[in-house]
């Protein structure tokens, strides 16, 4: 019965290690700018059944905190950019921490450890709408923390562009010279207050902003053109990044603060380089980095602190910065792999674990009609489709790119049903389309049958499949004892 006991007691530690081990510093951002989000329980019991032990939001919505109640998962909640005007009154700001903040702070309740205040707020496509006011409410926000008693343990923290230093090379990194007064203010406040400086890294944008980039530099596997700066040879982009960070923080006598990386991903759909191919070469790259605690040639050796953009595609999200905006998620819409990858950094050939009681809307199509009515206005009923649902697929270098017109009508036709949630009446555009149960997907294009919108709470909660491993192999371990 021993030798019994010890191999079960084995095979359970095994199931352990494989599900929850984890690159340590990793989080996830958890955004919910979708047409029909994920029920938060969903998500939340997803974030637990692949080990992600903490979230980065975009706002403290009470729904998603309730969710993130007593899971254990260690929250950063964040004040919208529209929201930091108003901050700049102590009054506002102290409610607004008694409220998203304080009243979670219980045993069982939400475990929140960072306040982000704003979301790239000196983006310079903002045009210095937020520059003035985003000090003012940073202060008064951890003021009101530490006010309330958390300041200690509860740290607020602006998530900042990259955009906000530069550099010929990583050792000459300083400041934007046209927000240098305001970004000394705030790191000198963040190091008074022991807090973190934020930033977001994205080297696919520095491919796609930049047609001559040279693409491996973007990627972790050696470059044929690396950056040489003095005795330092950076192959890849978000090394020099974060070095060049490290510099400009040192330029203004804080060159030891701690750096989280509030955002760094890689899209899949949207653009030529978009791709899931890509997105597992990126991430093959960078978490076996981040498990090793390599750190970068300035702070090597180090742990840091790196939220993955993002969790799930977000189809309501603007596409001002392109297509693919929407396509960010290591999963997809509704919570499903895309493709391999393996948060624990060992770059085994292994998927995440699904989203698990998700509900879909019935297995119906819109689509072009060949009968249909008037066949020379299909453009614009593909437009006006496309207008008010997400279309993005057919964009060039998508992977629904490459079909005629009567296969883009039928995939716009087809997403703005869905958005509609299949209503009588959505599937008609003037008599040119009809429902169908037979799916029009190809290999290479997927038509979307979205999921139900359900009200929190009202998702299934059947235990995952983890949970039954481990539970099962605690019973036999206590049979056989």
């Amino acid at each position: 019965m021993t030798s019994l006991r010890f191999i079960l007691w084995f095979l359970l530690v095994g199931v352990w290690n494989t599900y929850f081990a984890f690159v340590e510093s990793l989080g996830m951002n958890w955004g919910t700018m979708a047409t029909h989000p994920l029920p938060p329980k969903i998500v939340v019991q997803l974030l637990k059944d692949n080990g992600i032990q903490k979230v980065k939001l975009f706002d403290a919505d009470f729904n998603t905190m309730s969710a993130l109640a007593g899971s254990g998962i260690e929250v950063m909640v964040a004040i919208p950019n529209n929201m930091l005007a108003m901050m700049n009154d102590y009054s506002t700001a102290k409610k607004w921490v008694d409220k998203n903040v304080t009243r979670y702070n219980f045993n069982g309740g939400v475990t929140i450890k960072y306040v982000a205040v704003g979301n790239e707020p000196f983006l310079s496509s903002y045009n210095g709408s937020f520059v003035n006011i985003t000090y003012p409410a940073l202060k008064n926000i951890q003021n009101a923390l530490n006010d309330a008693g958390v300041g200690d343990k509860i740290k607020a923290t602006v998530p900042l562009n990259a955009d906000v230093y530069d550099g010929t090379v990583p050792s000459a990194g300083r400041f934007r010279s046209d927000i240098s007064s305001q970004m000394t203010q705030i790191v000198q406040f963040l190091s008074q207050n022991n807090a973190p400086f934020t930033v977001n890294i994205y080297p696919f944008l520095s491919l796609y902003l930049n047609e001559g980039f040279p693409i491996d530099y973007a990627f972790f596997d050696g470059s044929s053109t690396p950056v040489v700066d003095g005795s330092i040879t950076y192959t890849n982009v978000f090394d020099a990044n974060f070095d060049t960070l490290v510099s400009a923080l040192k330029a203004v006598g804080a060159g030891n603060m701690p750096i989280i990386v509030g955002e760094v991903g890689w899209p899949t759909e949207g653009d030529k380089h978009a791709t899931s191919a890509y997105a597992q070469r990126f991430y093959k790259g960078l978490l076996p980095r981040l498990a090793q605690n390599i750190g970068t040639p300035l702070r090597p050796n180090q742990y840091i602190e790196v939220y993955l953009f993002g969790l799930l595609d977000e189809d309501y999200k603007s596409i001002a910065p392109g297509n693919f905006e929407r396509h960010w998620g290591i999963l997809k819409y509704d919570g499903q792999p895309k493709f391999q990858i393996d948060l624990t950094g060992q770059n085994r050939p292994i998927t995440l674990v699904p989203a698990q009681g998700v509900e879909y809307l019935s297995k119906t199509w819109c689509v072009l009609d060949p009968n249909g009515n008037d066949m020379s206005k299909i453009g614009d009923k593909i437009s006006w489709a496309c207008t008010y649902s997400d279309c993005t697929a057919l964009g060039y270098g998508s992977s629904c790119n490459g079909m005629d017109v009567n296969g883009n009508a039928s995939y716009a036709f087809n997403m703005y049903f869905q958005v509609q949630n299949q209503v009588d009446g959505s599937c008609d555009f003037g008599g040119m389309a009809m429902t169908t149960t037979q799916d029009p997907s190809t290999a290479a294009c997927n038509f979307t049958i979205q999921i139900k919108a359900a009200p929190f709470g009202s998702a299934s909660e059947r235990a995952p499949r983890v949970t039954v491993m481990i539970l099962a192999a605690f019973i036999l371990v206590l049979f056989f004892a």
